[in-house]
């Protein structure tokens, strides 16, 4: 979505276990406040630097109307979820080695701002996936993740059987190490690692890829966004766990059920005017160009 309104109030979430973003934090805020913004400060950054009036992050999002999200993917991540129920766009600023999420470099990140406040920027809409847990016929947790839910044997050495069906009908039992049910902004996280392909992050799809399948005529598969994926756990040993973008962790039983559908919220991000999709992946993944040829 192009143009955007003018921004007045901002929000600061940062990784407050790097130094580096605690310290671009507090120069940021000054900058801000510079400018002529009413800031809010996460209250895990504010405890930190010893400032009062911190904010939870559901209070930020209620609040301001702009999220500023200083670290990697991860930190990315965590702000995506915990600020899920508000429509409020987040620029990720990269502290990190990678960043996919995070597409505006450090250096570039104050000529960035300036146009962001002025309503000079662009927003994408990401899909979620709701995630929900079924033991003994009955709901034992709920979670939406941005990038992925990942089913894993843990410290297991054996495989795990994963009975597989989409929209109520039998797909397969997947006999793997794990199956990974991802966004296509998950596509490029641990999806792509286990062999699985790059979805634009603008598509609405879910991808099922099996992690080391024992047959090797399993391959991922790209469903539409309306179907409902449920998968039922198979395992004569305790110990396989659902990782929630990596994140989060649940210990499973044999006979659970996993129920993953498009969730009904979605994260706004705001674009890096600098650089497109197909950039970023050239540089994430260090795709190059064929030197000229003699003729």
């Amino acid at each position: 979505m192009q143009g955007g309104k003018r921004i007045k109030k901002i929000g600061i979430i940062a990784n407050i276990r790097k130094e580096k973003a605690l310290g671009c934090a507090a120069e940021l805020k000054a900058w801000l406040l510079d400018q002529g913004m009413e800031v809010f400060l996460d209250e895990e950054i504010a405890g930190v630097l010893g400032e009062p009036g911190g904010m939870n992050r559901r209070s930020l999002a209620a609040q301001a109307d702009l999220l500023i999200v200083l670290g990697g993917d991860g930190t990315m991540l965590r702000a995506a979820r915990s600020v899920r129920e508000f429509d409020i766009p987040i620029v990720g600023i990269n502290l990190g080695a990678f960043g996919y999420l995070t597409d505006i470099n450090l250096n570039e990140m104050y000529p960035s701002l300036e146009r962001i406040l002025c309503g000079n920027y662009a927003t994408e809409k990401r899909m979620m996936l709701d995630m929900e847990v079924m033991r003994g016929g009955r709901i034992l947790c709920e979670h939406t993740v941005l990038n992925d839910v990942v089913i894993n044997r843990g410290n297991l050495s054996r495989i795990i059987d994963m009975e597989t069906a989409v929209d109520d009908h039998y797909l397969t039992t997947f006999r793997a190490d794990g199956l990974i049910i991802s966004t296509p902004t998950g596509s490029t996280a641990y999806s792509l690692s286990a062999g699985g392909p790059i979805v634009f992050p603008s598509q609405d799809a879910i991808i099922i890829n099996p992690i080391c399948p024992h047959t090797l005529t399993n391959r991922p598969v790209i469903l539409p966004c309306t179907m409902t994926v449920s998968v039922k756990i198979w395992s004569e040993d305790e110990g396989v766990n659902v990782d929630l973008d990596g994140q989060e962790s649940v210990a499973l039983k044999s006979g659970d059920i996993l129920i993953i559908r498009r969730s009904r919220y979605m994260t706004t991000l705001v674009s890096s005017q600098n650089r497109d999709y197909l950039e970023i992946l050239r540089s994430k993944l260090g795709w190059g160009r064929l030197p000229a040829m003699n003729r």
